[in-house]
């Protein structure tokens, strides 16, 4: 199929990805992207820009992703324009950003991203670089700030992937193509611009992005372009937090997020984002590795049937091989079942927030998910039907049936509250009974109720409002 996207073009095979100053250019004979598959408010962006004075295009994902005839998730451009200009432009244009400054002009609820043409970084000497209020590098390369402004050229060396410097003109319908992209393209590889090693050292979170591209379009990674990732993995404990939480949800919520779990493993790239869990991987791979990769293919199914997905789960799931082992000792040190499994998960939610930024609307359900745990198999008296009416009755009962997937053993827990949905208010009464019946013959002992009228003091670390 691809051989039809690019009909009269030849490709020279070749080994790096060297930008050129003068693109090839390819007219609308020479490839399958038309005017009309273009968002109408991009297009207009594009026509505005370039009847004002200024040079602009379509650029990058999107343009790759009509090539291969995939639905673009947004459209961006690329103009001579500055930030401040193209707001003069548009009313309905915003400037935003601090590190990257672009502008998004509104059309309702879409989006048009425009950014300026930039340069690369001067490699300035440490007085200079203080001086220069544009950019800043970090002293192992990393790029902190990125407003330099440059030419077409310019902005075509300094992009990450060459399937993303591919340039289009919706005016002329040509494809600017600067870095072999559409090569790339038609041989399925993902492969930096310049120097991997270098690129990298600029942007470590090129490496995350380089999986994702991987993943998400079933492509290899140039075998120069993946050579030093093992080597420079740990460079992404340097990353900002915030940043990596925004990087983690785009690798697992682009619907191949087994298959991203699969690359980030195989380059050494997951211990960076989530070092307990890697941990526990090594430490009981089976169990872990069946309870994750379950969890990403149902995972991936939800957003290829387009059921919503919430982080709080996805990330319950990437943790929760770290935590039993941290409750398991907190128990035998004499702190109850339901404290020790809040303060565990505390620990390690705080351990892995220092990683990845993840934000307290997330953290409290994956706390609430995780506590659930330790909740579902006290079902005596009441206790389940209080359990059935929490809000995070679903979310954990989910988890558990995942676990059990996995293959752990919680004697048909999964079945039971399974059945408890199904059945009416009497035999829940029935099952219940059953239960109790149950522990009598094995002999479990059974708490006795306090006399008197005195409320119980809640456990230190649990939940004050009881069971």
């Amino acid at each position: 199929m691809l051989k039809k996207l690019f009909k009269s073009f030849r490709f020279p095979l070749r080994r790096a990805a060297h930008p050129r100053t003068t693109p090839e250019v390819l007219s609308s004979r020479q490839h399958s992207l038309t005017r009309s598959r273009i968002s109408r408010n991009a297009v207009n962006v594009v026509e505005r820009l370039q009847q004002a004075g200024y040079q602009a295009y379509v650029v990058g994902g999107c343009v790759r992703d009509l090539l291969l005839n995939l639905p673009p998730k947004d459209f961006d451009v690329a103009t001579s324009a500055t930030p401040e200009q193209v707001r003069a432009e548009f009313r309905n244009a915003r400037v935003i950003g601090r590190r990257f400054k672009l502008a998004h002009v509104h059309f309702g609820r879409e989006i048009i991203e425009v950014a300026t043409f930039r340069a690369n970084h001067p490699q300035a000497d440490d007085d200079e670089e203080e001086n220069n209020s544009h950019s800043a590098r970090h002293e192992s390369g990393r790029i902190l700030r990125d407003n330099v402004y440059g030419t077409l050229e310019d902005d075509a060396q300094r992009r990450d992937f060459t399937i993303n410097a591919l340039y289009y003109d919706p005016r002329t319908e040509r494809i600017l193509d600067y870095a072999q992209g559409v090569h790339d393209i038609k041989n399925r590889l993902v492969r930096l611009i310049g120097d991997p090693e270098q690129r990298y050292m600029e942007d470590p979170v090129r490496m995350l992005r380089a999986v994702r591209f991987a993943a998400k379009l079933d492509f290899a990674i140039e075998r120069h372009s993946a050579a030093p990732i093992r080597r420079l993995a740990p460079l992404l404990r340097d990353i900002p937090a915030a940043r990596l939480f925004e990087e983690v949800l785009k690798l697992f919520l682009a619907g191949r997020a087994e298959r991203t779990f699969d690359l980030l493993i195989e380059f050494d790239l997951f211990a960076p984002l989530f070092p307990a869990s890697a941990a526990a991987l090594k430490e009981q791979p089976e169990y872990a590795d069946k309870l994750i990769r379950q969890a990403l293919i149902n995972t991936d199914e939800r957003i290829r049937q387009g059921k919503p997905v919430t982080p709080a789960f996805l990330f319950a799931t990437l943790l929760w091989p770290a935590l039993p082992a941290r409750v398991l000792d907190m128990q035998e040190r004499g702190m109850p079942p339901i404290p020790a499994m809040q303060e565990a998960a505390h620990q390690l939610i705080s351990e892995q927030c220092q990683r990845i930024a993840i934000p307290k609307r997330f953290t409290l359900p994956i706390r609430e998910i995780w506590d659930m745990q330790e909740r579902l198999p006290r079902r005596h008296g009441k206790r389940a039907d209080v359990l059935l009416e929490n809000p995070r009755f679903r979310a954990g009962y989910d988890f558990l049936l995942l676990r059990e997937s996995a293959g752990e053993q919680t004697d048909g827990l999964g079945d039971w509250w399974t059945d408890y949905q199904e059945v009416s208010d009497s035999e829940r009464r029935n099952m219940i009974r059953a239960l109790s019946s149950k522990d009598e013959r094995s002999g479990a002992p059974r708490k006795r109720r306090r006399s008197g009228g005195r409320k119980r003091r809640p456990e230190p670390g649990g939940n004050p409002t009881g069971e």
